[in-house]
């Protein structure tokens, strides 16, 4: 397969009946360019001639390489070859060429004392144009030369504020989220009374009474109590109505206590504003907290005289 599109001849001779020409895409080198060649052997009939190997003639090239093969017979019993060649030049040679190189046939061609039945002759040299010189540089060298940035792109920094935004709430989340362990771990190593006392300041630092929302004031009041119970005592008062909750306090030993009368008063009297919608006021949720408080300090009170 001939790779040549636009071929220039750099070589055409004949001898003895065989005719030799090599093409190539380009005479003038280019140090970043390949040089291709087709190199076309016409033999006549009953001669053998095989198109010479270039590799060791080559001057001026890194690399030199062949590449597809063709032999065709024509009608008068000649022999048509062609070898397709790649040529690497190299950056600063000083001559780019291809030396003479010898081209053997057999059997004999010409009828002569001296032949010993083979023909032998001498093709080329093939030379190539150097690189066209390159302009002479002009000028002092630049000291300190100027940046040439590139314009300021708005995308971009859209794009960096983003990703900035996001490490910040990133790093906040995980801030939170350690601030939160840790002060879950301490509280879950406190006794019971003591964590009471923190979920109790915790409640009343919220200032729902003041925002009117009495309900929810009244639900988390009452959780502050039942589970210093359950944490105490192990009876799950969290999940029991408060008719349970004091059934499952008279039937164990915790009925006997002196303070279980006020824990009832103050279960009792926060049903009412949670489930009759009794309306609260501030005197009312003040009483409940000092109830809650008073049945706190009793019971912890009396746990250390049984101790």
């Amino acid at each position: 397969m001939n790779l040549l599109l636009i071929a220039a001849t750099v070589l055409e001779m004949s001898s003895g009946g065989i005719d030799l020409k090599i093409e190539a895409d380009r005479t003038q080198i280019d140090p970043g360019r390949s040089v291709f060649l087709t190199v076309t052997m016409k033999t006549p009939k009953d001669v053998k001639a095989s198109v010479p190997d270039l590799r060791d003639r080559v001057r001026g090239f890194s690399l030199a390489e062949d590449g597809a093969r063709n032999k065709v017979r024509d009608a008068d019993g000649s022999t048509v070859e062609t070898v397709d060649w790649r040529l690497v030049p190299e950056p600063c040679a000083d001559v780019y060429k291809i030396a003479p190189f010898a081209v053997t046939a057999s059997p004999r061609l010409l009828s002569t004392a001296a032949d010993e039945g083979s023909l032998s002759f001498v093709a080329g040299p093939v030379y190539f144009e150097n690189p066209p010189a390159r302009e002479t540089v002009t000028g002092g060298m630049e000291a300190d030369p100027e940046k040439d940035l590139p314009p300021l792109s708005w995308k971009l920094v859209g794009w960096c504020a983003a990703a900035l935004i996001a490490v910040v709430a990133v790093v906040a989340a995980v801030w939170f989220l350690l601030r939160y362990l840790a002060r879950r771990i301490k509280e879950h190593r406190m006794s019971p009374i003591e964590r009471a006392w923190v979920e109790l300041d915790r409640l009343l630092k919220k200032g729902l009474p003041g925002r009117g929302r009495y309900k929810d004031f009244y639900v988390e009041l009452t959780m502050v109590v039942r589970r210093y119970v359950q944490r105490k005592y192990g009876i799950r008062a969290p999940h029991l109505t408060t008719e349970e909750f004091l059934g499952e306090l008279a039937d164990s030993r915790l009925g006997e206590c002196s303070n279980v009368e006020g824990l009832k008063a103050f279960l009792e009297s926060a049903d009412m504003v949670k489930f009759a919608g009794v309306k609260a006021t501030p005197e009312m949720a003040d009483d409940a907290t000092d109830s809650a408080r008073g049945y706190l300090k009793g019971d912890s009170a009396e746990g250390k005289v049984r101790q």
